[in-house]
């Protein structure tokens, strides 16, 4: 897609060309401290140039110990870091009071605080599963939590040949200066075909974007630094019974940033 005007200087391009994941940018876990490195790994593989984040049938449950409800996920983020075990210093924590299970060496990749960005990508999702691209705080200063999601598709949102509901917004957390403001907008789009997920960021408002076409904004996001997080979810408890040998998958082409 082409970048609104004043955003034409390309800052970040990611196109997975190379045949292995540039471990420089990406750490292919998601969110190890809560967890850890073995239990938070990502089933991936670069392929045709791009990401293929998948959950097969065998894999494992995430934090199976603290998360509830039960949770299945293959994530990439682009910066991590943590305190000591048994402290609370860590990303997104799911709960007041979580302590880290395992100390995450800092980590950082591309962590911008402002731009255009995007993404393009496709998704095979059941009513069991989801995706979502997001940004959020480092939580290098604990109120530094809030989170930009640019897109999330749960696949009880999908309606065969109708469309599907794409959910984007601000969530405020931990940051008192950042209003929530999420909403689900039903689009007329198939999400297991290449879709381009964008948002145009600014420290007054952020706009978000499908295939180019304005979906809503949201004034008074986040302005500091941000990780990027990609990522695809299995929630085992939602099982319809015949659903076992279903492998949800986020393929993502490219993801781009323009300052």
């Amino acid at each position: 897609m082409t970048p609104p005007p004043g955003r034409s200087r390309l800052v970040f391009a990611e196109e997975f060309d190379a045949p292995r994941l540039d471990r420089s940018r990406w750490l292919p876990h998601y969110l190890p401290e809560w967890s850890s490195r073995a239990t938070s790994a990502a089933t991936y593989e670069v392929q045709d140039s791009c990401l293929r984040l998948s959950i097969p049938a065998d894999q494992g449950l995430w934090c199976a110990d603290e998360h509830s409800p039960p949770l299945r996920v293959s994530g990439v983020q682009s910066a991590s870091l943590s305190g000591p075990v048994g402290s609370t210093r860590g990303q997104q924590p799911f709960r007041p009071g979580l302590t880290v299970k395992q100390e995450q060496p800092e980590f950082r990749g591309w962590t911008p605080s402002s731009g255009y960005l995007e993404m393009r990508a496709r998704a095979d999702i059941t009513p069991r599963s989801m995706v979502a691209w997001w940004l959020v705080g480092l939580e290098d200063v604990p109120a530094r939590s809030a989170e930009i999601c640019v897109a999330e598709v749960f696949g009880d949102a999908v309606v065969p040949g109708s469309g599907a509901g794409v959910g984007c917004g601000l969530h405020s957390f931990r940051d008192p200066h950042v209003p929530e403001d999420f909403a689900v907008t039903q689009l007329p789009i198939d999400v297991a075909d290449f879709h381009t997920y964008a948002v145009d960021w600014t420290s007054d408002r952020v706009e978000f974007l499908v295939d180019g076409v304005a979906v809503r904004a949201c004034a008074a996001p986040p302005t500091y630094p941000m990780q990027l997080m990609l990522a695809v979810f299995d929630f085992p408890d939602r099982s319809d019974g015949h659903d076992a040998g279903a492998v949800p998958q986020l393929v993502v082409d490219y993801v781009r940033g323009y300052a």
